[in-house]
């Protein structure tokens, strides 16, 4: 009983005295979470950034929609046929078409060239492999138009630039590395001794690739796929140095329609530039809802890890 007693006059004590530091001293106050610099540095560095973004993006968006903008805050008047003249204006439909043609013949184009390559530099070893691995990185690393220079000469020699046909080729320069460093590491997942089981019970190569091959690679190509048709809409370097006037697409539209000659009225072009923002965004929300290569790879490793 005394020792219980004892145990208690020191936790009552303990408590009126208040918390001890490590060495019986009170405890120093903690630092509050916004009271360090580092954190207001970051603070400032990004609402500088958010507001910055906000400017380039309202801007065009708020004088797309405006009558007259001069010298007030906001138009003086709202309206919206500043999009049907442009529409009619630079003939937008065939643009859109145009557009819409050429990344699905690019998507369909890298995935039927791309997903083979794939396959054999994830099934086979050979000499010079990693050079052939680098040799896919380049396009990707390089900016266009060290190597869209180059190309839109070889492609003018053989006739083919200022065509559809030519912004296509160009298109599939970056376009196939891109597919085959994608697909890569999802054929890398799945075991081989699926398909030799499959060759043992008298299955041909066809079967084996539509039948087993392709179902497990469906998400892969689903990524390789929308990633492709992003970068292939707002590709301008490669675009713009091989179409012609009726291979153009809407980012190569919007250039021409911002400094071409003539008088063009600011808020039709500005009209044009949020109808490619708003198509670039739905995309880029389709591509990062639908579409994360890495953790694809990632669950398909967790998958094979549980078995």
């Amino acid at each position: 009983m005394a020792g219980i007693t004892g145990n208690t006059e020191t936790r009552d004590r303990l408590e009126a005295d208040g918390p001890a530091g490590p060495h019986g001293g009170e405890e120093p106050p903690r630092r509050r979470r916004f009271g360090r610099p580092a954190t207001w540095v970051t603070v400032a560095v990004f609402g500088l950034f958010f507001i910055n973004l906000a400017g380039v993006i309202g801007v065009p968006l708020v004088n797309s929609f405006g009558s007259r903008w001069f010298t007030t805050w906001l138009p003086e008047g709202w309206t919206t046929k500043w999009y049907s003249e442009a529409w009619d204006e630079f003939d937008l439909g065939q643009v859109f078409w145009v557009t819409a043609l050429l990344s699905l013949l690019v998507v369909l184009l890298s995935v039927a060239i791309g997903v083979p390559a794939a396959y054999a530099l994830a099934r086979r070893s050979f000499p010079g492999k990693k050079l052939v691995l680098l040799l896919f990185l380049l396009p990707i690393l390089a900016p266009p138009m060290t190597y869209g220079i180059p190309l839109a000469t070889v492609l003018y020699k053989f006739h083919l630039a200022g065509s559809f046909t030519g912004v296509v080729l160009a298109n599939l320069v970056p376009s196939v590395p891109f597919v085959v460093l994608t697909m890569t590491p999802f054929i890398e997942q799945i075991d081989p001794r699926i398909e030799a089981a499959a060759r043992m019970c008298g299955a041909k190569t066809t079967a084996i690739f539509l039948r087993i091959l392709a179902p497990l690679l469906v998400p892969g190509v689903l990524a390789a796929s929308v990633l492709v048709l992003v970068r292939t809409v707002g590709m301008f370097e490669l675009t713009f140095l091989t179409a012609g006037p009726e291979s153009q697409t809407l980012v190569v539209a919007l250039y021409y329609a911002m400094f071409s000659a003539g008088i063009r009225t600011q808020q039709s072009i500005d009209a044009m530039a949020v109808m490619y923002m708003f198509s670039m965004l739905v995309l880029l929300v389709i591509a990062l809802r639908f579409v994360n290569p890495t953790q694809l790879v990632t669950r398909v490793k967790e998958e094979r890890t549980e078995q």
